[in-house]
């Protein structure tokens, strides 16, 4: 029983070996690996945005300049907020390496008051698949007293 056991593990390690050291010798085959087509990074010069005071009613807005720092192409699949009342525009062409772009992020006030802190989600095929972006306001509603 013990050499029938023997016998089938040595066969096990012989066929293990010997696919294994068969690989890349294919006639016709360079046995060289595929080209790497890199990676992206997406690098943005801020993270977060304040605009300080602002009236209630109006919308403002700003843009998130970043650059793809990586070797493969970049691509933005989507940008979600935190609220409805925040949107974000992006173009959704690949970035190349060293190539810049920008999301502008547009903020609605009306209806709303005091600060607000809103975030905004960028997905893309990036090494960081998600960064959060930020953006603050301090809304003077119309009725407030004058500080």
């Amino acid at each position: 029983m013990k050499t029938f056991i023997s016998a089938n593990l040595v066969l096990i390690l012989l066929l293990a070996t010997s696919c294994g050291g068969k690989q890349g010798s294919r006639k016709g085959s360079s046995g060289s690996q595929p080209a790497d087509t890199g990676r992206a990074v997406i690098t943005f010069a801020s993270y977060d945005h304040d605009f300080g005071k602002v009236s209630e009613g109006g919308k403002v807005g700003c843009i998130f300049t970043f650059q793809n720092t990586g070797t493969g192409s970049l691509l933005i699949n989507n940008a979600v907020t935190s609220c409805g009342c925040t949107v974000p525009k992006y173009d959704n062409k690949p970035i190349e390496p060293g190539a810049s772009g920008s999301i502008e992020v547009v903020f609605d006030t009306s209806g709303r008051s005091g600060i607000q802190t809103k975030s905004i989600s960028v997905h893309s095929n990036a090494s960081t698949p998600v960064v959060i972006l930020q953006i603050k306001a301090d809304v003077i509603t119309n009725d407030a007293p004058p500080v």
